[in-house]
């Protein structure tokens, strides 16, 4: 932190006029140039000055509309009204009763879209920054905690499997284990956390921040074992069965790269988003001397223009590449990226070509890509998203050099688990369909997150795995006109 460690004492309350008239505070950052080529943290996060002044905007509403858009449901006015008071960790205890990782949301939850855009600040000026003081707060209480969460329930004796510890398998299991049962998280990959590591990149929520929320649930009970394939290396009913699960609940995300169908795909030097971010995040190919290096690109084009393009063109341009090209077939109001990344990503000097559509990869006699030929588009009536549809501008095609591309067009279900599972209800894109209480066409198996809705956001894979948590919770206490 930069700023004086002072916080306020015995500063006398503030009027509705006195909270209207602060303006909201800005978050510190690096400087675009110079953060472009590492992979350190962009935002600084707040100091307790700035903090408890962007707190004090909070007009304590009897009626918070700002819960109202958490998926998790945070008592958003107390944990502010607690760092306006100058008390920190008690604005953390307030976090953590609905929230099993606010370090990680307050840092890629799109708040603007969510509990802010709720604000009534907003009708006259700006939201107050609720993301931000999430942040704040719990960077705060890493920095000054006495110890970890413990649980002080009684515990039930019944034992639950979470599949994934992605951000819906972590908050299930953490909710559960906060109830009294014995919690076990089984992950692929050899480092628990799921998307938090292995699609997020350091720049934008470092890795150490996810490893110490994943401490804070291991301090709950909740064990966790990495390496282990549900599908493949044990079955849902081997652990229903043979090892005595009384339920399960299925958080594996939606890990499946789509591709653009486009010829000279297979050429190499065509990356999906999901390989490229996980190679440089996960397996640490930033590093030169990583044992799984990554091919750096001198002109790199990424397709797409989510939250997941902007990791991948932002990464290349750390990575050496010369040129980072966003190709995306909409115009920049229609990006479902957050703005503030879209923002970050310009002052990285990172190029945008809008209204485009690769409609070729092209390839040397050696088989590795050296460039895209696109074509223009126009936008015509809005699709079955609500944005404008993209259509070819006839005779506008052109070619652009590049050496590397990256896939950023979306993802789909994963069938390794899903197929696996006799009796487990999918719908016609292969995602898992479940009642109105999480719970899939199996009694006793719920499922949550991106495998069931598809691509979507962390906070929301949050809200999902707190929701199957408490209906696991009534399914095992008996209640099972679920």
């Amino acid at each position: 932190m930069t700023e004086s460690k002072k916080t306020p004492q015995g500063q006398k309350k503030l009027t509705a006029k006195e909270r209207m008239g602060i303006e909201r505070v800005e978050m510190p950052q690096r400087d675009g140039k110079k953060r472009s080529r590492d992979f350190k943290e962009v935002n600084l996060g707040l100091g307790e000055l700035a903090a408890v002044r962007e707190a004090q905007r909070c007009l304590q509403c009897k009626t918070a509309r700002c819960v109202e858009g958490c998926p998790v449901g945070i008592d958003i006015p107390g944990f502010i009204r607690r760092i306006a008071e100058g008390d920190f960790l008690g604005a953390a205890a307030i976090l953590r009763k609905d929230n099993n990782l606010p370090a990680v949301t307050g840092r890629v939850c799109p708040q603007e879209t969510q509990c802010e855009v709720k604000c009534v600040r907003c009708k006259t000026d700006a939201p107050v920054a609720i993301g931000w003081l999430e942040r704040f707060v719990a960077d705060y209480e890493v920095e000054h905690r006495s110890g970890r969460p413990k649980v002080s329930a009684e515990r039930k004796g019944k034992k639950v499997a979470c599949i994934g510890s992605g951000p819906a398998g972590i908050t299930c299991a953490g909710q559960l284990a906060k109830a009294g049962y014995d919690v076990t998280v089984f992950e692929a990959f050899h480092k628990p956390g799921g998307v938090l590591v292995y699609g997020i990149p350091e720049f934008r929520m470092p890795n150490r921040v996810v490893a110490d929320e994943i401490e804070n649930v291991k301090s709950l009970g909740v064990k966790i074992e990495t390496n282990v394939i549900v599908g493949r290396t044990v079955t849902i009913e081997q652990l229903m069965g043979e090892e005595g699960f009384d339920a399960v609940f299925i958080a594996v995300g939606a890990g499946l790269p789509s591709f653009m169908n486009v010829p000279g795909e297979n050429f190499k030097g065509v990356y999906s988003a999901n390989e490229y971010l996980t190679r440089s995040n996960l397996m640490e190919a930033y590093d030169a001397r990583s044992d799984t290096p990554i091919i750096r690109g001198r002109q790199v084009c990424v397709i797409g223009g989510g939250n997941t393009a902007m990791d991948a063109v932002r990464t290349s341009k750390r990575l050496g590449a010369e040129q980072s090209i966003i190709v995306y077939r909409r115009a920049r109001e229609q990006m479902p990226a957050r703005a503030e990344e879209v923002h970050h990503a310009e002052e990285e000097d990172i190029r945008f070509e809008f209204l485009t559509t690769p409609v070729e990869v092209l390839g040397s006699d050696k088989g590795w890509v050296r460039g895209l030929r696109c074509i223009r588009m126009r936008l015509g009536e809005p699709d079955e998203s609500g944005r404008r549809r993209p259509i070819p501008v006839e005779g506008s095609e052109f070619e652009m050099e590049c050496d590397l591309v990256i896939v950023a067009i979306g993802t789909k279900a994963n069938p390794l688990l899903t197929k696996s599972t006799d009796g487990l209800g999918l719908n016609k894109w292969g995602y898992i369909e479940v009642d109105d209480n999480m719970m899939t066409s199996i009694p006793g198996v719920f499922a949550g997150g991106d495998i069931v809705r598809g691509s979507a956001t962390v906070i929301l894979a949050m809200g999902d795995g707190k929701q199957a948590a408490a209906s696991i919770d009534r399914y095992l206490a008996g209640k099972r006109d679920l």
